[in-house]
């Protein structure tokens, strides 16, 4: 027996109002974009063609055939060929500084003295004891020759003639000894004057004249440095240890140019001058050593410069700017341009040096390679010529309508 609320089967399969309206609102909004689109699509055809899809602007550059220099860069420090603290090695008080700070000096200049009254005093005393021995060796000597005149004549034994030897030799002895003294005082009082040992510039005076100073005193009166020819030291890493080696043991010493920390200007020009014996294990460098000549002293004692080391030449062969390169999982590459469409070249290469990289193989000479705008090139991709320069001869600009032909 049913009931009267009972609802009939066909009122159960209507759908609802509210869901019958959502649907017909989602497809009015489809309508409407689908319109938008296509609206805008043809607004986008009157203005005229999407420039992400036409021609590329780049700027290119062509390969070049040249001599190639192959140069290592390090960071370098200038350093004394050679760097003397100037002490004094005797006591006594300072009494005359004969050179000024900063000046210039050669080797064996008087820079200094100390008071010699008290070495002159030694040095009297020592010869003074060496002429009372000296006048005992000589009456010792002549009784030894009485005595063996006597010896001779059977007048004394020989014993006496035995031990008068032997002083005649102890006084020799003597006398060597205060030679020796003699000498060591005379060292001495040379030593008051100090003398440069080497050439070089003189650094700041640490002790004035009228102070009393010891012998070896750690401080030292001042520095002496050679600058005049002076050194640069630089680490090679460890991988151009051989290019190095062989680059040192050619004839021509390889050239060694020092530049300032911006690298716009080369200070000084000179030559590998020697290599450590061994390579830094902590740092996995190896330490060398340039000599400049210096002459006009542009160099300076703990100076930090750009150095470039000219390591050998390559004759004729073909670079291109290192900007140029792309690198991906399939290796180097640059874009080259051919008929106004750009091409993917991938490249087999050689060493780099100041902004440039030998192509080995992959580019001929006069071959035209993007330099700038490589972000939206493609292989095919047409392109515009921007200040190509010489390079238009190698490949013929596309029109610049900018409407693809």
């Amino acid at each position: 027996m049913s009931s009267n609320h009972d609802v009939p089967p066909s009122a159960s399969r209507r759908m609802p109002l509210s869901r019958r309206l959502i649907w017909i609102v989602l497809a009015l909004l489809f309508v409407g974009l689908a319109l938008f689109l296509l609206l805008r699509s043809k607004d986008n055809t009157a203005q005229g063609p999407n420039p992400w899809r036409g021609p590329v602007a780049v700027r290119v550059e062509p390969a070049r055939q040249e001599n190639f220099q192959v140069q290592i860069q390090a960071i370098g420090t200038v350093t004394p060929y050679v760097g003397v603290t100037v002490r004094s090695r005797v006591d006594g008080e300072l009494t005359r500084v004969l050179v000024r700070e900063g000046q210039q000096v050669e080797k064996g200049q008087l820079l200094a003295e100390i008071d010699p009254q008290p070495y002159r005093v030694q040095l009297s005393q020592s010869l003074g004891q060496q002429q009372q021995n000296l006048a005992q060796l000589k009456n010792a000597e002549s009784e030894l020759v009485r005595y063996r005149q006597l010896f001779a004549q059977d007048a004394v034994a020989r014993q006496q003639l035995d031990k008068q030897e032997a002083l005649v030799q102890q006084l020799k002895g003597t006398q060597q000894a205060d030679q020796a003294q003699v000498d060591n005082a005379k060292l001495q009082l040379s030593y008051t004057r100090i003398e440069a040992p080497t050439a070089g510039r003189v650094g700041l005076r640490r002790v004035d004249a009228g102070n009393l100073i010891t012998a070896n005193d750690a401080n030292g009166l001042f520095t002496l440095l050679q600058t005049q020819p002076i050194a640069v030291q630089f680490n090679v890493p460890e991988s151009q240890v051989a290019q190095v080696r062989t680059a040192h043991a050619a004839k021509k010493p390889a050239v060694a140019e020092a530049w300032d920390r911006n690298m716009r200007e080369r200070l000084a020009q000179g030559r590998l001058d020697t290599l450590d014996n061994q390579i830094d294990v902590a740092t996995g460098t190896l330490r060398l050593k340039a000599r400049f000549e210096n002459t006009d002293d542009r160099l300076f004692p703990n100076q930090f410069i750009n150095l470039r080391l000219a390591l050998q030449t390559l004759n004729d062969v073909i670079t291109i700017p290192s900007d140029a390169v792309q690198h991906a999982s399939r290796g180097s590459y640059v874009y080259v341009i051919k008929d106004g469409k750009a091409q993917v070249r991938t490249l087999e290469l050689g060493p780099s040096s100041d902004g440039r990289i030998v192509v080995l193989k992959g580019i001929d000479k006069d071959e035209a390679v993007v330099l700038e705008g490589l972000d939206r090139l493609e292989e095919g991709k047409e392109v515009i010529l921007v200040d190509a320069g010489s390079a238009e001869s190698a490949a013929p600009a596309a029109p610049v309508s900018g409407t693809p032909r």
